[in-house]
C-alpha cells in the first residue's frame, strides 16, 4: 500500500466518523457524540502526521476537496443540532431576509 493510498484510507475513515457524529447528534445522543469527538481528534491529529509523505496530483486533491467539504457540512450541521439557538439567530441574519430580521427582533410593521 502506497502513502497516498493510506492517506486516503485515513481521509475516509474521518468522513465516516463525522457522518456517524452527525447521526448521533440528529438522535441526541450527546455522550455518544463526545465520545466520537475524541475518536475523530486523534483521527485528525494522526492525518496531519500523514501528510508530510503525500504528493497529490490533481485528480487526488479534488478527491481530497470533496472529502473536507463533506466534513465540514457534516460538523456544521452537528453545530447546528447542538446549538439551535445559535442556528435560528444564523439564519434571521442571512443576507436575503434583513427587513425581515427587523421586524422579527423589534416587531416593526
Amino acid at each position: 500500500m502506497n502513502n497516498n493510498t493510506e492517506y486516503f484510507d485515513r481521509y475516509e475513515a474521518i468522513a465516516a466518523l463525522s457522518n456517524l457524529m452527525l447521526s448521533a447528534a440528529r438522535r441526541s445522543l450527546w455522550a455518544e457524540l463526545a465520545h466520537l469527538e475524541e475518536e475523530y481528534r486523534y483521527m485528525v491529529d494522526a492525518l496531519k502526521d500523514a501528510e508530510l509523505d503525500v504528493c497529490l496530483n490533481d485528480t487526488e486533491r479534488l478527491r481530497k476537496y470533496d472529502l473536507i467539504r463533506r466534513i465540514l457540512a457534516d460538523d456544521a450541521a452537528i453545530r447546528d443540532l447542538a446549538s439551535p439557538p445559535m442556528a435560528k439567530l444564523a439564519a434571521l441574519f442571512s443576507p436575503s431576509r434583513p427587513v425581515r430580521v427587523l421586524k422579527e427582533l423589534y416587531g416593526t410593521r
